[in-house]
């Protein structure tokens, strides 16, 4: 049976979603909060400049993909207006849930599908762009994630990844005590759970890096990739063009 990681673990290909899917029903209530406190707000930032390089206008089709709790689907929404469509999807029916009721709070009503993105229930070519934060490390078959994404823009369409990657080397061992010290126990006072900010801080580790997710998204359909490194490479921007 073909096995992949789980965080420095090696488990069963078929059995990662599972296990995924175990470590965000046990975060997704304080998953807002965990993100504001482990990132210091950054991540706020961050999903700030995905969403001005997007470059979404009014009457776009966006697929939000491992959209969580919601925040880029949110403000997607605002910018294609009444026009455009917006769909929330994940494949954890828990951050669903708090996505959506979040967004119907705010007035905002949108397809939520729950999905799986090595699987997308659409047709070829429907849509203007296509995002993912924060998600495409935790899927067991990137290769075939980026390829259905791929196949679900129309030509000269936009992928959008917002990851964690590759830190600076300088850098690189405050970033690790940070992830391997702090966050665990940030997770288990906050949250309750350790296990699961543990399992963040490995996954980041064994993710591709930005060179290595370029040429990814190239091999999988996406004739021009561009690179953008967020503080000091904390996390990347990776924006691929449909050939």
């Amino acid at each position: 049976m073909a096995k992949t990681h789980f965080g420095f673990s090696t488990v069963d290909a078929a059995d990662k979603a599972r296990q995924v899917r175990g470590v965000f029903d046990s975060v997704a209530p304080k998953y807002d909060l965990m993100n504001d406190l482990m990132s210091l707000g950054l991540h706020r930032v961050w999903k700030a400049y995905a969403i001005g390089v997007a470059g979404v206008r009014a009457g776009d089709r966006v697929l939000d993909l491992a959209a969580g709790t919601g925040d880029l689907t949110r403000a997607f929404a605002r910018k294609v207006g009444a026009t455009g469509l917006v769909v929330h999807t994940d494949i954890n029916e828990a951050m669903l849930r708090t996505g959506r009721d979040r967004l119907l709070d705010e007035g905002l009503v949108l397809p939520t599908i729950a999905c799986d993105a090595e699987r997308l229930p659409f047709a070829d070519g429907g849509f203007d762009l296509v995002s993912v934060a924060f998600g495409l490390r935790n899927m067991t078959d990137k290769e075939r994630a980026l390829a259905e994404m791929c196949r679900v823009l129309r030509p000269g369409g936009r992928l959008l990844v917002l990851e964690f990657s590759k830190v600076a080397e300088p850098l690189a061992k405050p970033y690790d005590w940070y992830s391997f010290k702090v966050l665990p126990r940030l997770g288990q006072l906050v949250a309750g759970d350790a296990a699961s900010y543990r399992y963040l801080a490995e996954s980041i580790r064994v993710h591709p890096s930005q060179a290595e997710l370029k040429a990814m998204m190239q091999r999988a359909g996406f004739g021009h990739v561009d690179v953008h490194n967020l503080t000091a490479g904390v996390v990347a921007l990776h924006v691929g063009v449909k050939c």
